[in-house]
């Protein structure tokens, strides 16, 4: 320690601060944490045996949820192999949209518990191609399920609508979503 002191006192002033640091992390008479590192990493077999499990319980969850708002507002919703919940309010006889067909919708996004996300009236309808554009996978599931002139309400599960992180707005991490999608529009992409 006396030496460290004694380089301190002699090192140049345009050297200084960087020697001096370099002298004093070298005068620690502390041991190195070391961190421990597992010895084994998880196979995929063993990753996939401990998710699996985990995530349908989660699906499951969610899906009671999603049960449990429709008994509560007496809704008579069909439901599709994906996990999507819609019903039909005003029925339309325009066009069925297919992948890669333009949409205009005007919509109404809450959360189960009736939170107001997003809204068309406020934000302006929406135009996007379906299977395409960035939106939620549920949305474009959706819109396929109607023809141009319907109204619909469509409870998506989270991961078919903003997944575990939300949309890092107003949509919190692993939300149902509730949409009244108007499907004002389809034509055929140029």
């Amino acid at each position: 320690m006396l030496l460290c002191k004694y380089f301190i006192r002699t090192i140049p002033a345009m050297t200084g601060c960087l020697a001096a640091y370099l002298i004093l992390s070298s005068c620690d008479n502390r041991q190195p944490q070391i961190r421990s590192i597992p010895q084994q990493a998880l196979t995929e077999k063993q990753a996939k045996d401990e998710l699996i499990p985990s995530h349908r319980m989660y699906v499951k969850q969610e899906e009671d949820e999603i049960k449990q708002y429709i008994r509560q507002h007496k809704y008579n919703m069909l439901s599709t192999p994906t996990g999507i919940y819609y019903m039909i309010i005003r029925h339309g006889e325009g066009t069925v949209p297919e992948v890669k067909n333009i949409v205009k919708v005007t919509y109404r996004i809450s959360l189960l518990d009736g939170t107001l996300c997003y809204d068309s009236k406020r934000d302006g309808p929406k135009e996007f191609m379906v299977g395409e554009d960035v939106e939620e996978s549920g949305v474009h599931q959706a819109v396929q399920l109607m023809h141009q002139g319907d109204k619909g309400l469509f409870i998506i599960p989270s991961y078919l609508a903003m997944g575990l992180v939300g949309d890092h707005d107003k949509i919190p991490p692993g939300a149902v979503v509730v949409y009244e999608i108007d499907l004002l529009a389809v034509k055929k992409a140029d």
